[in-house]
């Protein structure tokens, strides 16, 4: 016989609907997507966190497919791999896949948003 490991059915809790690991925060420029399946694509990012960013594209890109990405933060140009990760319509999201560009980059975008998110009218 064998042995089943299986939890019981439990009802979705907020903790378990949105399992992103890294807080989100409104970020709009401009993006290029380089895309093995469909060349070169222009973009406007959303949002953008330390594991990742959204943005809108106009053509569609497969999920799971590992892109390269160029946009500018405050802290310079980045240029990183991600995989897509999401989509909703036109708004895609890309999860990174290297380490060295979130440590140099973007973690310090993210706290610098995360200061002008606190404070008042922020």
């Amino acid at each position: 016989m064998e042995n089943d490991d299986r939890q019981p059915f439990a009802a979705p809790t907020p903790e378990t609907i949105d399992r992103r690991s890294q807080p989100r925060f409104k970020f709009e420029t401009d993006i290029t997507v380089y895309a093995r399946s469909c060349g070169l694509l222009k973009g406007h990012t959303i949002d953008i966190s330390e594991s990742g960013v959204s943005a809108l594209l106009m053509i569609e890109v497969p999920l799971g497919e590992v892109v390269e990405l160029e946009f500018t933060v405050p802290y310079g140009p980045v240029r990183i791999y991600a995989m897509v990760r999401q989509r909703s319509a036109f708004r895609y999201g890309f999860q990174f896949v290297q380490s060295e560009v979130i440590c140099e980059l973007i973690r310090p975008t993210c706290h610098e948003l995360a200061m002008r998110e606190s404070l008042p009218g922020g």
